[in-house]
């Protein structure tokens, strides 16, 4: 029961790290870096980000162990920590989908939740 507790209570954090505008675009930049990552420089100047908000963002990703920060020379390189990423989604596939493919995204985002419902009626 107490491994189930620390699991959920650690996706909470992880999906409440994800759940703001800024820090979704910033992890989806670095998902798309890749292993690599970007130093803080990179990524502020691809999103048009403010340095110092830039590193709020990128302290609530990391503490949520979202995203990953390793220095090379004078620059802080980020990047996503797959590994985490992944846990995640299997945690939503198991907790949340019960195992069932969930549906295509684009079906999904195409139709608002409300003509969804009215689309059931």
């Amino acid at each position: 029961m107490a491994k189930d507790w620390n699991r959920r209570e650690w996706a909470v954090k992880a999906l409440s790290a994800l759940a703001h505008d800024s820090r979704l675009q910033v992890h989806r930049l670095l998902v798309q870096a890749g292993d690599e990552g970007l130093s803080a420089g990179a990524i502020a100047e691809h999103l048009d980000m403010p340095a110092s908000s830039l590193s709020f963002h990128l302290q609530h990703l990391q503490a949520a162990d979202m995203v990953v920060q390793r220095r090379d020379g004078r620059s802080l390189i980020y990047s996503v920590n797959f590994e985490c990423m992944d846990a995640l989604m299997e945690y939503l596939r198991e907790n949340c989908c019960k195992g069932v493919a969930c549906r295509p995204a684009s079906r999904a985002i195409a139709q608002p939740a409300k003509q969804r419902q009215k689309v059931r009626a």
